[in-house]
């Protein structure tokens, strides 16, 4: 057999050589690299110190902190330091020395160990001295971006959490990530500051609704509960609320998914009577219905289609109601008069109107997650013969609260409504705006003279119809009433309601529109126009007084606008409860990572009231609450 001619002995000596020759070259630089000095490469450090969020007269809602998290390196720490170290730590951690000790012989393997994370700026402190003070080796402190909550559950969903991470998970901490702390560029050093969110909610305003709707809560027996209130002229949402909600200083030790729902943007659900407001302006600014036009109505609709399928639609109120035109069909939340209203409107065009209302799609408020709800078309399997009529009631659609709200907005606004914003202005560090919010209005929905009957009609369902208990004496307030059985799973839900009041007011020259839904009442009376409508009363009296909005009674009151303000000593607590009295919120806001005490801060403005009183003993682990004004 012939060998190959290639590997002729000059050339496989050639290869050997050339095989060594690499072989000395690498193995020379890695003695160079094993014996060189090692130097530290360290890149440029750039720190993002997060925006705050406020209401939008400037009051703290999330103000940004630092957090540390505790670690050593166990299999580098010394066996004999091991006791100290854990006696010396324990009381500064709240944790037993017997707890640090164990931890960190059962890490001896580990090259990093965490001891605790999130620890606060005092507690940091304290830690750091004791280490410094004694030495201890291979000690780290890691600083995170943390943030405070001085206003605990107050508008919780719209604020929303910021994860552990620095990243937003919920509500503005998410939708505006970028804002409150902004990426750095590959070039940039330093510190790079997040710009201040400001929300249209006003804090105080906020603080007096949700102590309404938590008193309805309880009182209805509810499982949840909404309430939005909106400015018509700048579509700027003044109160925000969804119940339960949660403390965003405890966000993670929460178990209830229900409490950190931003219910208002992600629920859908059939939203009843108060839908006939919608269904009833199409109808009249259709032509199909005038104000004049009436129908015979026996409280039942019973119709047959064409395909031979027979319908039948009652009245809430089975009673015989007559003639009646829309604004009585409204006043009496006529479901017959409803039916009847949908054979004489061509379907397409009806459905037109609604998605002109923004049923169906987002309406672009600025939070995460929002739904489109659902407007069915006639080519869904679902359509049948009475879906149109069933959606003039306020059935077979699904919709949010936020679409409610907008949609009324059409009708407060004579046809052309604001986009609802909870974005007032964002600015910079220095207090320079980037962002100022102005008005921005939507394509014309209805004519004017649509939309003054349809206020006209809400007037009178309070005057004389369903929804009287939403009445006040010295302003022009309309509503709508609705009562809606919930469907959930495929099937309408046995003794399951939604309960809802539309409100806007002054009737005459609408200012606000206010929207409330009860979920699941468990009294036996739970009727929109029993329980929703008082909410709306409510509501309205302290927006009313609020803003400064004329009443028809009101009296007149002068003031020099003059306030002396001195500078306050910083506060501190020591062995004893201060005295709190007379004191500014923004004294308080330092103390709300006070260790081994918590601090509940109601309301805004001056402290009026604590608990415990001033000189009282402060304990381990004790709560003080104030209660500003």
């Amino acid at each position: 057999m012939e060998v190959n001619s290639f590997f002729k002995k000059p050339r496989v000596w050639l290869l050997a050589i050339l095989a060594f020759l690499f072989l000395a070259y690498i193995t020379v630089c890695y003695i160079r690299l094993a014996f060189a000095d090692q130097q530290t490469v360290t890149g440029q450090h750039v720190t993002v110190e997060r925006g705050a969020i406020r209401d939008r007269n400037g009051n703290l809602l999330a103000v940004p902190t630092n957090f540390y998290n505790f670690g050593i390196s166990p299999n580098k720490f010394p066996e004999t330091r091991i006791e100290e170290f854990a006696q010396k730590l324990a009381p500064v951690l709240d944790m037993s020395s017997s707890e640090i000790a164990e931890k960190v012989r059962a890490a001896r393997q580990l090259s990093f160990l965490y001891i605790k994370r999130s620890l606060t700026q005092d507690e940091y402190e304290e830690a750091k001295k004791i280490m410094d003070e004694n030495d201890f080796p291979t000690v780290r402190f890691d600083k995170i971006p943390g943030r405070v909550y001085p206003e605990n559950d107050l508008a919780s969903q719209l604020i929303g959490y910021m994860g552990v991470d620095g990243e937003g998970l919920s509500g503005i901490e998410r939708s505006q990530q970028t804002v409150l702390s902004p990426v750095p560029k590959p070039d940039q050093t330093g510190t790079i500051f997040g710009q201040d969110v400001y929300l249209t909610i006003d804090a105080t305003l906020q603080r007096y609704l949700e102590k309404i709707a938590k008193r309805t809560l309880e009182e209805t027996e509810a499982e949840s509960m909404m309430l939005i209130a909106a400015d018509v002229k700048t579509g700027e949402i003044l109160s925000y609320i969804s119940l339960p909600s949660v403390n965003l200083n405890d966000y993670s030790n929460v178990n209830n998914p229900d409490a950190k729902r931003d219910s208002p943007a992600i629920n859908s659900y059939e939203p009843g009577s108060v839908f006939k407001i919608f269904t009833a302006a199409a109808y009249i600014d259709s032509g199909a219905m005038t104000p004049g036009t009436y129908l015979r109505t026996t409280g039942t609709y019973k119709f047959t289609t064409n395909k031979g399928e027979t319908f039948v639609i009652s009245c809430h109120d089975p009673h015989e109601h007559g003639l009646v035109t829309v604004r009585e069909a409204l006043a009496r939340s006529c479901n017959d008069a409803f039916a009847q209203m949908s054979e004489r409107l061509e379907t397409n065009s009806f459905l037109a109107y609604l998605h002109s209302f923004g049923f169906g799609e987002k309406t672009g408020v600025e939070v995460p997650f929002e739904e489109v709800g659902k407007i069915k078309t006639q080519n869904d399997a679902t359509w049948s013969g009475r879906t149109q009529a069933t959606i003039s009631i306020g059935q077979e659609v699904s919709v949010t609260a936020l679409q409610m709200l907008q949609a009324a907005m059409a009708i407060a606004n004579k046809g052309v409504p604001a986009k609802l914003t909870v974005i007032k202005k964002i600015s910079d560090k220095d207090g320079n705006d980037s962002y100022v919010h102005t008005p921005e209005y939507k394509e014309r929905v209805l004519k004017t003279t649509t939309a003054e009957y349809i206020l006209s009609c809400m007037r009178t369902t309070v005057l004389e119809g369903t929804g009287w208990r939403a009445g006040l004496d010295d302003i022009s307030i309309g509503d709508k009433t609705g009562t809606a059985q919930i469907f959930e799973n495929g099937k309408y839900l046995d003794d399951q309601y939604l309960s809802s009041c539309m409100g806007i007011f002054p009737i005459e020259n609408p200012q606000i529109v206010l929207y409330t839904v009860i979920v699941k009442s468990k009294i036996e009376r739970n009727l929109g126009g029993q329980i929703a409508a008082p909410v709306i009363r409510e509501a309205a009296d302290k927006i009313i007084d609020r803003l400064g909005m004329t009443r028809d009674t009101a009296a007149t009151v002068s003031h020099s606008g003059i306030i002396s303000i001195s500078e306050n000593e910083k506060l501190s607590i020591g062995s004893v409860v201060p005295d709190f009295t007379g004191r500014p919120k923004r004294d308080l806001v330092d103390l709300l990572s006070q260790e081994n005490v918590t601090i509940v801060i109601n309301g805004s403005g001056w402290v009026v009231r604590q608990t415990p009183e001033a000189g009282t003993p402060v304990t381990e682990n004790m709560t003080i609450e104030l209660y500003l004004e």
